[in-house]
């Protein structure tokens, strides 16, 4: 698994591993406060005690039998922690075996922070056990696909919900999937209409269908979120920005900025540096 910039911990154990578990104890002694971004999912489970963590500029409040879901590429930062028992999962993205828990860890839309209902919580706290007690066997001694198969069951146990409840359009799916390997390159909806064929009206009806928002908007927040992402974590200059999300230079990228935000680059950035 590789660690980007900044990041304080990092999974231990055999080189080959895909799954890692901590406990917050370890997690503690590891985090220093600051802010930390993964190509690989962070997965927590709480049993205990009250917190907070901060994903992509959203602060959750940690409590007893909830669980955080922290997907790559988001800058989240942990806080107040120091009372909160729990393991933390670590995880690549092809990790989980079967098809319904794949296509749940590729969804863009799962929700940072969720309650664990009572009734779901005997389930979800043996089936981490098991993938707890597996992940501490020695290398060699079981098959290199139990941990990856009991991280699926815990995945399934743990039904992560979406921000988007309804059922998605098979339309904007398609869209969705094309914006977030595109969206560097290109920042206009009708690339992605030509791209997936579609009519501009049919990708616009499907967009605001499932999203309450145009496809033009549904780009502009993406850009924007990873423009967050570049100045709070690697605290990168609006001309690096630019030129990371394919803007033809630094004034162009912070009237685009200033206009979805109300900001300047450099005044947001200013407020998310840590104290």
């Amino acid at each position: 698994m590789t660690v980007i910039r900044h990041m304080t911990y990092q999974p231990v154990g055999h080189r080959a591993a895909t799954v890692e578990t901590m406990t917050f104890d370890r997690l503690r002694g590891l985090n220093d406060g600051g802010t930390q971004r993964a190509d690989f999912h962070v997965l927590a489970v709480v049993d205990a005690g009250h917190g907070s963590v901060t994903v992509d500029f959203l602060r959750h409040s940690l409590q007893q039998r909830s669980a955080v879901w922290v997907v790559p590429g988001a800058v989240h930062r942990w806080d107040d922690i120091a009372g909160v028992a729990g393991h933390v999962v670590l995880f690549v993205p092809t990790a989980p075996v079967t098809r319904a828990t794949r296509e749940l860890v590729a969804s863009p839309d799962l929700v940072a922070h969720w309650s664990i209902p009572d009734a779901d919580w005997p389930f979800v706290d043996t089936a981490r056990d098991h993938l707890l007690l597996e992940a501490s066997a020695p290398p060699g001694d079981f098959s290199t696909e139990l941990p990856e198969i009991l991280l699926s069951a815990l995945i399934a146990r743990l039904r992560p919900p979406h921000a988007e409840a309804r059922p998605v359009h098979p339309v904007f799916r398609l869209f969705r999937s094309s914006v977030e390997a595109h969206f560097r390159e290109h920042h206009d909806a009708g690339y992605y209409a030509r791209t997936l064929g579609y009519a501009p009206r049919t990708l616009s009806r499907a967009v605001q269908q499932a999203t309450g928002r145009s496809a033009k908007a549904y780009i502009v927040d993406r850009i924007v979120l990873e423009a967050k992402r570049l100045l709070a974590h690697d605290r990168l200059t609006a001309a690096a920005c630019a030129h990371a999300l394919g803007f033809p230079d630094a004034s162009n990228f912070s009237v685009f900025f200033q206009r979805a935000t109300g900001m300047r680059p450099g005044a947001w950035q200013a407020t998310t540096a840590v104290e």
